[in-house]
C-alpha cells in the first residue's frame, strides 16, 4: 500500500481546518491510505487540548514511534545538510524509508535535507 508522511505543518493545517489539507486528507483516507506521523511531529504540533482538528486527522493516521534506525538516519541527514532540526530530519528519513511523499508547510527545509542526502522527495505543500 502506498504511504505518505505528515510533518508538523500538516497537523497545524488540520487544526486550522485548512480546506486544502482537509480535502487531501479526506482523499487519502477514502483511498484507505493511512498517513504516517512521526511521534516527534505530534509532539511539536500538540499544544494541549482539546485540539479537535489534529485529533480528527490522527484518527486516520499511523503514529510512528522513534526507533534507533530512524534516529541514526535523521542524524546522518542533519550532518549531511548541516542543520540541527531533528524533527524535519526524521520526517525526511521516514519518507525515504517508505519511499513516500510528504505533506508539509516547509518545502524549502525538507528539500534541502533531501538534496543533501542525494534523494528527491515529492512534496505536497499546505
Amino acid at each position: 500500500m502506498p504511504a505518505i508522511v505528515y510533518d508538523t505543518g500538516a497537523l497545524v493545517a488540520a487544526e486550522r481546518r485548512r480546506p486544502d489539507f482537509l480535502a487531501l486528507h479526506d482523499e487519502l483516507t477514502a483511498a484507505r491510505i493511512r498517513p504516517l506521523v512521526p511521534v516527534v511531529v505530534l509532539a511539536q504540533a500538540w499544544r494541549g487540548g482539546p485540539q479537535h482538528g489534529i485529533s480528527r486527522a490522527l484518527k486516520g493516521c499511523d503514529i510512528i514511534p522513534d526507533t534507533e534506525r530512524l534516529g541514526r538516519a535523521a542524524g546522518v541527514a542533519c550532518a549531511a545538510s548541516r542543520t540541527s532540526d531533528v524533527v524535519d530530519a526524521i520526517v525526511v528519513s521516514l519518507a525515504v524509508q517508505h519511499q513516500a511523499p510528504v505533506v508539509t508547510s516547509d518545502p524549502e527545509d525538507l528539500t534541502h535535507l533531501a538534496d543533501s542526502l542525494g534523494v528527491r522527495l515529492r512534496l505536497f505543500t499546505v
